[in-house]
């Protein structure tokens, strides 16, 4: 089952450009806004994950920007939970403005425990992020 999540996103005046323009930068800091929205709708919160000892790191990043976002637009940035796996964690972006595509993306996650040593991540964790 694919579980989805939508995040409305305004752009901040600090995110932009001297054109006002969103700038590249920006887009993964929404990613993870889009990502922590999911995990909690799916009652698995980040503030949990780390209770619990683990940590979720980054490992890769990809980002296809096709339209520029700009100042004081609403978007609208759909997240999926992709693959899943006791030591890998992919999620998937597509940013919008109304109907028109203006990025896609995805992270891939590792989890570690505290010391930051590659960990399994507990099974119920696992199967909320499955959406069971």
């Amino acid at each position: 089952m694919t579980v989805t999540s939508s995040t409305t996103v305004r752009v901040r005046y600090a995110e932009t450009d001297q054109m006002g323009v969103a700038h590249h930068a920006n887009y993964p800091v929404w990613f993870e806004l889009g990502r922590s929205d999911l995990m909690r709708a799916l009652g698995v919160s980040y503030t949990e994950v780390e209770a619990r000892g683990y940590y979720l790191m980054l490992s890769g990043l990809h980002v296809q920007y096709r339209r520029a976002a700009r100042y004081d637009e609403e978007l609208t940035l759909e997240t999926t939970v992709g693959e899943v796996r006791n030591r890998r964690l992919v999620f998937s972006y597509v940013l919008r403005r109304g109907d028109e595509l203006l990025a896609t993306g995805t992270t891939e996650h590792v989890p570690t425990d505290k010391s930051y040593r590659v960990a399994r991540i507990p099974e119920d964790i696992l199967e909320k992020l499955r959406g069971a």
